[in-house]
């Protein structure tokens, strides 16, 4: 094989909490992680050496600061890759969104250069290693839904999340992480979502019980800061989400549906209003 394509799906937290700060300042966290059809192509080709990166995004380097050279170079010094890659990515995801964009492509490039050259690494084993790159990248390679723990790379496979459509925008701004996470420290009275019932919820393919449980308590330093995050949750159930909540730091909004006609509906007059820069109508993906 010298050349692959993969799909590179996609996240959003169905909650999310913060549990704790370790000396070195990463902080620690708990939060469901849910796969969506949402996605970018990541096309890996064999050359002689070096790694190269194209891309249709303007927005993104083509160097070491990329996710996915990271991601190669990581994987050539690890198994001692005597060749090189070509990558080429088509980015539909949104950037700097809470959806994991660039930790998905640099789980893509991680499972593309397993497969383009025939090392056979268990799941397992990548995820272990894709820590150093970035606390999500073991999720995007794990995919589906999961409870996710520690700083994000400690692990659980969960059931499949109720069947649902999503409605997805993210406004015309983008949020720093690091800002979000530095402020929350000086935040007063944090709301905690009910992890563990989110994932009862899941267990019992209980919808409701997913709906009545989304929570993120990100949201307490990035809604204040941008209005415009509260101004579509709120639209979105307006028009007729049963559940929003903003993913990861911000500032995607997801809205949850029953029927896909509700979710069409929703997502043509949002996309009149012109609150938000990218729109989608979606599904929750198991595998990858």
């Amino acid at each position: 094989m010298d050349r692959i394509t993969l799909k590179a799906y996609a996240k959003i937290n169905l909650g999310l909490d913060v549990t704790g700060r370790l000396p070195n300042g990463y902080h620690t966290v708990k939060m469901i992680m849910q796969t969506l059809g949402i996605c970018d192509e990541v096309t890996l080709e064999k050359t002689a050496k070096g790694i190269h990166i194209t891309t249709d995004s303007a927005e993104l380097p083509n160097n070491e600061d990329n996710l996915m050279w990271r991601a190669a170079a990581l994987m050539q010094q690890t198994y001692r890759i005597p060749g090189g890659v070509l990558i080429h990515l088509v980015k539909n995801i949104p950037i700097a969104a809470g959806m994991a964009g660039g930790s998905t492509d640099a789980a893509a490039v991680m499972r593309g250069m397993n497969l383009l050259y025939d090392l056979n690494i268990p799941k397992e084993e990548l995820m272990t290693l894709a820590v150093s790159i970035g606390a999500d990248v073991p999720y995007c390679i794990l995919g589906g839904t999961a409870l996710a723990e520690g700083i994000g790379e400690e692990l659980t496979s969960l059931p499949p999340m109720p069947a649902c459509y999503l409605l997805v925008a993210k406004p015309d701004i983008n949020v720093s992480t690091k800002y979000v996470y530095e402020h929350l420290d000086k935040a007063q009275a944090l709301q905690h979502p009910d992890i563990d019932g989110i994932v009862s919820s899941i267990k019992n393919q209980d919808i409701n019980g997913v709906l009545s449980r989304l929570g993120n308590v990100l949201e307490t330093v990035t809604v204040p800061a941008y209005p415009v995050i509260n101004t579509l949750k709120e639209e979105m159930l307006r028009l007729g989400a049963e559940g929003t909540l903003m993913s990861g730091s911000g500032p995607t909004v997801f809205g949850i549906f029953r029927d896909l006609p509700s979710a069409e509906s929703a997502y043509i007059q949002l996309k009149q209003e012109k609150l938000a820069k990218q729109i989608f109508v979606t599904t929750p993906v198991q595998t990858i």
